[in-house]
């Protein structure tokens, strides 16, 4: 973790032990739509001292673990909560109602443990911060937010991704 991390949160949280919520997957959690984790050394160590609290906002909406790819069709998460675009699965399937749920619930468990930063996982639809892939499971990524990031943004949480650390 880089110095800069450390100033950040000594800055906007002093020296108490700060929540930070994280894409399960980055913790080791088996849940990614594959079935498997992404788990990330940088993140992992936070752990030591900071209260990490662990979310799939995908399985908190309802979806199965392994599931379907997923993409957010053409846009980003603030379009997908503003009902200007889709989350589709590769196989044709709107599942759009899941991922804003997950977003919801997610955010109700930022506001239970009071969390004031999320790490999620870069690219994913619901997690991603900066960047997401475009919608055409080709591979490309566009400029934009997953769905929990975009209203965990909305609500005041401030978010990064795994690679950002």
């Amino acid at each position: 973790m880089g110095a800069s991390w450390q100033n950040l949160l000594r800055k906007n949280w002093g020296e108490s032990m700060v929540t930070i919520l994280c894409s399960a997957c980055l913790l080791g959690v088996n849940c990614k739509y594959n079935g498997k984790a992404s788990p990330n050394e940088r993140v992992l160590q936070l752990g030591k001292k900071y209260n990490l609290i662990p979310v799939c906002p995908e399985q908190l909406g309802g979806l199965p673990t392994p599931r379907v790819p997923q993409e957010i069709q053409g846009m980003d998460g603030d379009a997908v909560l503003d009902g200007k675009c889709k989350v589709v699965n590769k196989e044709g399937k709107d599942v759009t109602e899941n991922f804003i749920r997950g977003a919801h619930e997610t955010l109700k468990i930022a506001k239970l443990f009071n969390a004031k930063l999320f790490i999620g996982k870069q690219r994913s639809p619901s997690c991603a911060c900066g960047e997401t892939y475009d919608g055409s499971f080709t591979g490309r990524t566009v400029k934009g937010d997953g769905v929990t990031t975009a209203l965990l943004k909305r609500n005041g949480i401030k978010c990064m991704s795994q690679e950002e650390l």
